[in-house]
């Protein structure tokens, strides 16, 4: 994989790759807060990244899936610099007629076989989920690689 950054004004970025770009900004004084932060940008790469892993095995299974998002609160470490993740917490949210055993298959498979990107960052901090079907919670798991 090969992508640059290039610098626009105060402290926006572009990534690009792939003729795809992605805005990065920081909060004011610094930045002008126009896009997501880069940690913002990291912790919506493992919500991308499970996201496709789930829907792909819901599509595998012949699950109906009507609605699908996923939560994400990352806590820090108060008062140590670099400013890093203590934990990440994703709330899967998912709505239709599914099989409750094939959901939660799917995101368990996910979170310790299928995500890279939960693959690589739960070595640095953990990644923990709850599971909602139709607004029940019906399991929660931490990512194991």
């Amino acid at each position: 994989m090969k992508l640059k950054a290039v610098w626009g004004e105060k402290m926006r970025f572009a990534a690009e790759a792939d003729n795809h770009t992605v805005a990065m900004d920081t909060k004011p004084p610094i930045g002008d807060d126009s896009a997501l932060t880069p940690k913002q940008l990291l912790v919506a790469a493992i919500c991308g990244c499970t996201g496709m892993d789930v829907v792909a095995l819901l599509k595998k299974y012949h699950q109906p899936l009507s609605k699908f998002e996923i939560e994400a609160e990352a806590s820090v470490i108060e008062g140590i610099h670099p400013v890093i993740f203590k934990e990440v917490q994703l709330t899967f949210k998912i709505e239709g007629e599914l099989d409750q055993v094939k959901v939660l298959e799917a995101i368990t498979l996910s979170q310790t076989k299928y995500c890279s990107v939960s693959a690589m960052l739960s070595k640095s901090f953990p990644i923990k989920y709850t599971v909602q079907l139709n607004l029940e919670t019906i399991g929660a798991g931490s990512a194991q690689f």
